[in-house]
């Protein structure tokens, strides 16, 4: 048997971490057998689809599989990829910047994907997972939701647990403070904010855990499509803050799903 786990961890395993775990959990109960194991296992490190490889690997290096932006690619290229990822068994394959017309064009294809308009963004065979710890999504505006959603649903989609606090931005301050034990209670929180982006820096001043900001490209003229709030998020006073780049919700959501996991199964 140790012959067979050596041969199974030399191999890099096309699966998300907490996947492999429950496997080798159910080898050393009895529940299966150790060639079942690496039968399952045994996968080519990525696929070439000739205009794509996809790489199978990222769910042991980094504990979540690629994801496809989804933007400038076809809708065909697309379910190509979801088909290729599916057949490999994996699950929850996050699907980002997509039309609601490439989401009825997968769906047409016999996908399983759940649309999300509002941010355009598809989770493909999605699969229930326990969630854990408190990610804390916050937004200045109503117009910024797109961007919030994307972090949200990214976080969600890769275990945490999400709490939602939007339309708090420091037009009306009295809104946010009312949320205060909520942000308090929360491991890491996503600031999201166009104009002037002064969101993150209040926050950041109220909370002792990290704060990711996000610039967003709301605002009228002179926001400069989000470059005058990604420069006030970047020369914050606030200790704790970090800043991810324009729009970049789904970038913010990871980042924040890596913080939240360290600190342990819940909170």
């Amino acid at each position: 048997m140790y012959g067979i786990f050596v041969r199974v961890m030399r191999q890099m395993i096309a699966s998300d971490k907490s996947d492999i775990l429950e496997l080798l959990t159910k080898v050393s109960l009895g529940d299966i057998s150790p060639q079942d194991a690496l039968a399952h296992l045994q996968l080519e490190p990525y696929a070439d689809l000739g205009f794509a490889n996809i790489d199978l690997h990222r769910g042991v290096r980094q504990g979540a599989n690629e994801v496809i932006y989804g933007k400038g690619k076809s809708p065909e290229q697309i379910v190509d990829i979801v088909r290729a990822m599916r057949a490999r068994g994996l699950a929850n394959i996050l699907i980002t910047r997509i039309e609601s017309d490439t989401a009825q064009i997968l769906t047409n294809a016999q996908i399983d994907v759940d649309y999300h308009p509002i941010p355009k963004l598809g989770i493909a065979y999605k699969a229930q997972r326990a969630s854990f710890g408190n990610v804390a999504v916050v937004s200045a505006g109503t117009s910024d939701m797109g961007v919030c959603e994307e972090a949200a649903l990214t976080a969600e989609n890769l275990g945490s647990r999400v709490t939602r606090v939007y339309d708090v931005g420091v037009a009306g301050l009295h809104r946010l403070l009312a949320r205060l034990d909520v942000l308090r209670q929360a491991r890491v929180i996503v600031a999201v904010a166009g104009m002037e982006g002064a969101l993150a820096s209040v926050v950041g001043g109220l909370v002792s855990c990290p704060v990711i900001a996000v610039p967003t490209s709301v605002g009228y003229g002179a926001n400069f499509g989000g470059v005058s709030a990604l420069l006030s998020m970047l020369n914050s006073c606030a200790s704790g803050v970090a800043v991810v780049n324009i729009d970049n919700g789904f970038g913010a959501g990871f980042i924040a799903h890596s913080i939240n996991r360290t600190g342990g199964p819940d909170k």
